[in-house]
């Protein structure tokens, strides 16, 4: 039980990576406010997955792009809750799409949500924070190993590689500490279909231990970061890719 008795935000939280991550805290004995932005079937089913291994949790709704929404979230955690201990920067989105077809909308969707987002909770947790706290910014390897058609998604998870070592800097005076989480080709729903055939093959050819990750495999190390195992880590990404280096395709 790491996390017994912490209070725990994970952002995206209703499938895929979030939704592991969620039900990790949980099961470490957090209390885990599951954010979602449409998926509230989903994100009930994980509230209730977790309650049924003896874990508390909730679900709240908001969109993380809109600091409308952003401000509702933290203000529901400060009035049930009173306090935060960790975050999880996790919701995001991802549009590959060559340079030719390049959309101001697209770029503007991807930045907004996966950089903008992950800065608005931040500025809103850390009045909730107490003398120490974690955040988890949920990065990807394609900041350093990109796809073809993938230069908008890159550029936010390089940008989000960069704000994790910056607010480091900025926030380690104040007992909290930031990392990045870069997991590799991972199965989610969201990448359902993408690792089909020819593709796919190539990328697990390129990956070491041999297949596509799995949520499960990317929670335990989420877990590491928010407990006190780590208290002398911050400012660091890492690398849960079983092993892929170099890999762009």
């Amino acid at each position: 039980m790491k996390l017994e008795g912490k209070i725990a935000v994970v952002t995206g939280a209703s499938k895929g990576i979030g939704a592991g991550i969620a039900r990790a805290f949980g099961a470490a004995g957090a209390t885990v406010i599951v954010n979602y932005a449409s998926s509230q079937s989903d994100a009930d089913a994980v509230v209730a997955q977790i309650r049924e291994q003896g874990g508390q949790a909730v679900a709240i709704p908001a969109d993380m792009s809109k600091a409308a929404d952003v401000t509702r979230l933290f203000d529901k955690v400060r009035s049930e809750y009173g306090t935060l201990d960790v975050l999880v920067n996790n919701a995001g989105v991802a549009v590959f799409q060559m340079i030719e077809d390049l959309t101001e909308e697209a770029f503007h969707q991807q930045f907004n949500l996966n950089v903008l987002g992950y800065l608005l909770a931040v500025r809103e947790a850390v009045k909730l924070f107490g003398a120490s706290a974690s955040i988890i910014n949920i990065s990807s390897i394609l900041s350093t190993d990109p796809y073809l058609a993938s230069s908008v998604y890159s550029a936010t998870k390089g940008a989000v590689d960069t704000l994790t070592f910056a607010l480091a800097r900025e926030l380690g005076p104040r007992g909290i500490r930031v990392n990045s989480i870069l997991p590799g080709h991972t199965n989610t729903p969201a990448t359902d279909g993408n690792f089909a055939g020819e593709f796919g093959d190539k990328l697990i050819a390129g990956t070491p231990l041999g297949r596509f990750g799995e949520p499960e495999d990317i929670a335990p190390l989420a877990v590491f970061l928010a407990s006190g195992d780590s208290h002398w880590i911050t400012g660091e990404s890492i690398r849960a890719s079983g092993g892929v280096r170099g890999v762009g395709y």
